[in-house]
This record gives structure tokens, C-alpha cells and sequence, in this order.
């Protein structure tokens, strides 16, 4: 088989939407140039598209034109090294999946232990959250949500009150082990976000889970957080005023 028709035949079989390189195919090639013409002459006809230098997907028409691929599509190289998960989806898009905001960002932010300066990848930026816990494919929606408590009040469209009764609506469905383990991951996050999450499992009668949290706060110090003690009764013990 043919270079061009090898490449057409592996696209063919791709879903709409899936970002590839011209790594996908040299395993196979192995003529990096060749592969290269190829897929420039496939964009060229509007057979794929070009998401950014290197990276191509294979778009998805609608009557309101070219579909972009989803972001963990467009940053999966950030999110993956080697089959191992080194990073995250965090932020903006998380805050609407999770119900938080209806708002939608063209920044895409990625929780990663090791971070570096944002940059431009097509329409979007990418923008990186340090994380300090160990990633891991289990642990990534917990990580999601305790972003999401530490910066409550950047949630775009959104105030702490309501913010704090999504929040405690999405706990309440937690099971032990998965409570046990964000007040673990928690610990690890900054005091604010500590006290938070401490009187979020209060309200929920969590109170035994919490003495992790409570002894790892500065007993004089207070926490900010305007509107918090219309959605819970717990604020005054966590110092959040």
C-alpha cells in the first residue's frame, strides 16, 4: 500500500474529532516526509484540518460549519507522556461540566506537578495549576473538585453562595473511601481550601472526617469568603467570614 493510501485508509478509520501527529503513521512508514505531503495535501482538499503546527484531527461537519476537537483532545499530549497520566483538565471547562458555571473559556487549564509558562495553541491558551498530590486516573475528578473549591471565587458567572451548594451537592453522593481520600488529597492544598472543604463535610454531617483538616489550620487565621455562610451553618468553626 501506497504512503497516501495507507495514511487515507488509517484516517478513514478514525473518530471526528481525534488529534493525531505524523507520529501516528512512521511506526507503520516510517518516511516522515512522505507522511508529512501527505497529510498537508488531505488538508489542503479539506479532508482533515490543521489544529496547530504538527497536529491535524479530522473535523466534523455541521450546518454551522467545522466542528473544533473537544479539549482533552486538543492538549492530550500535555495530559499523557509514555501511557502515563502527567496531567489533568482543570478550570474553566471543569467548572461547566461540574455544574458550577454555564459559561465556556478558550483558555484550557491543565493541573500538573510540574508546570510552565502558558502559550497559544490555536484559538485556545493553554494555562497550567500546580498540583502537589500524585496524579492518577482515579484521583483526577476529586483533584478536579478541590480546584474548584480553591478558587471558588474566580468561577466565572457564579458567587460563593451557589457555588457552595453545588459543591455540597456533589459531595453528598460521594461514598466514604471517596471522602476519606479528597480530605487526604486536601491537605496538601492551601488553608483556605482546607477550611472550606472542612465545613462543606460538616453541613453534610462529615464532621468525623474532618479532624485532618482542623488540625492543619492556624487557629487565629481567617478565611474570606463573602456570601459562604448563606449556604452553610459550619463557617464560624472553619474561621470563614
Amino acid at each position: 500500500m501506497k504512503t497516501a493510501e495507507y495514511i487515507a485508509f488509517t484516517i478513514d478509520r478514525l473518530p471526528k474529532g481525534y488529534v493525531f501527529t505524523y507520529a501516528d503513521f512512521t511506526t507503520e512508514v516510517n518516511q516522515k516526509e512522505a507522511v508529512i505531503k501527505a497529510l498537508n495535501r488531505m488538508v489542503a482538499s479539506g479532508k482533515i484540518a490543521k489544529l496547530s503546527k504538527g497536529k491535524y484531527y479530522k473535523p466534523e461537519n455541521t450546518p454551522f460549519g467545522n466542528l473544533q476537537p473537544n479539549q482533552a483532545q486538543v492538549v492530550k499530549d500535555l495530559l499523557e507522556e509514555n501511557g502515563k497520566i502527567t496531567g489533568y483538565l482543570t478550570g474553566y471547562s471543569i467548572y461547566n461540566q461540574l455544574g458550577l458555571t454555564t459559561q465556556v473559556s478558550n483558555t484550557i487549564q491543565i493541573g500538573k506537578n510540574q508546570v510552565r509558562p502558558n502559550f497559544k495553541r490555536e484559538r485556545y491558551t493553554i494555562a497550567f495549576v500546580k498540583q502537589k498530590n500524585t496524579i492518577t486516573k482515579e484521583n483526577i475528578p476529586l483533584l478536579q473538585l478541590l480546584d474548584a473549591i480553591r478558587y471558588i471565587k474566580k468561577i466565572p458567572d457564579a458567587n460563593v453562595e451557589s457555588s457552595c451548594k453545588r459543591f455540597l451537592a456533589i459531595i453528598k453522593n460521594f461514598t466514604d473511601k471517596e471522602i476519606n481520600t479528597l480530605v487526604r488529597l486536601a491537605l496538601k492544598y492551601p488553608p483556605a481550601t482546607r477550611a472550606l472543604l472542612g465545613a462543606l463535610l460538616e453541613q453534610l454531617q462529615q464532621g468525623n472526617t474532618t479532624e485532618p483538616l482542623f488540625k492543619s489550620l492556624n487557629p487565629i487565621t481567617k478565611y474570606k469568603l463573602t456570601g459562604a455562610a448563606k449556604a452553610l451553618s459550619t463557617t464560624e468553626k472553619w474561621n470563614i467570614v
